[in-house]
């Protein structure tokens, strides 16, 4: 199997055995292009607000920071990015509070190819069937939430880290408002959220949108109009 089936897919693996981390980063470069490995859950949280993974595999078993714990930290500002937890025992306790924290899967270890290779295919499925990554906002104007591109008038749209990840949040939730503390906790997540801060970043962010496709919503938040 080639890396078509995982390709613009970026996973991360946390491990804390040097070892076991060396050996499964080589098996996983073997199928995606961009790895990433960390070496606790400290690590890995700067790498996910910086790089932001598509796929996750942690150890559930770490100093400092279980991967539960991560996992939780996680899923304060990203619901949608896969998640596979690691241990080398099965505890019930464990089970259910992975499964509420909507993880692809829980798998024991050692983990072989055979059972690992369905899981990543799962969740590159996902990934890719995301009720359509496509967001139609205009008949003209359309946002990939998956390969973060803008398209208006079929030329691709330049926009900056906050403005991808505004767009984004906007995107995925097109149903209903984003709250300004959901927009706070997204791109002012080690920060403060001031006024002119936001105000800036929906005014340079709707030069490069169609007019009156984002929109206030009074002392509530922003909402995307969509197709």
């Amino acid at each position: 199997m080639g890396k078509e089936e995982f390709k613009n897919i970026k996973i991360l693996y946390v491990e804390d055995d040097e070892n076991i981390r060396k050996n499964a980063i080589s098996y996983f470069q073997r199928l995606f292009d961009t790895v990433y490995e960390a070496k606790d859950a400290f690590n890995a949280w700067e790498i996910i607000k910086e790089e932001k993974p598509h796929i996750i595999i942690t150890d559930i078993k770490m100093p400092k920071m279980s991967g539960l714990e991560l996992v939780k930290k996680i899923r304060q500002f990203d619901e949608k990015v896969q998640i596979i937890i690691l241990t080398a025992f099965t505890d019930t306790r464990y089970l259910l509070e992975a499964v509420e924290l909507g993880l692809v899967k829980y798998l024991v270890k050692p983990i072989r190819h055979d059972k690992m290779l369905p899981v990543l295919l799962q969740c590159s499925n996902n990934l890719k069937e995301k009720k359509s990554n496509i967001k139609y906002l205009t008949d003209t104007c359309l946002f990939d939430t998956f390969n973060k591109t803008l398209v208006n008038e079929n030329k691709i749209i330049k926009l900056t880290k906050n403005e991808l990840d505004f767009l984004e949040l906007l995107c995925v939730n097109n149903n209903r408002v984003v709250t300004y503390v959901e927009i706070e906790n997204k791109i002012w997540y080690d920060s403060v959220m001031s006024d002119d801060a936001i105000r800036s970043l929906v005014r340079n962010l709707r030069r490069k949108l169609p007019k009156d496709t984002l929109n206030n919503i009074a002392r509530v938040g922003y909402k995307i109009s969509s197709l």
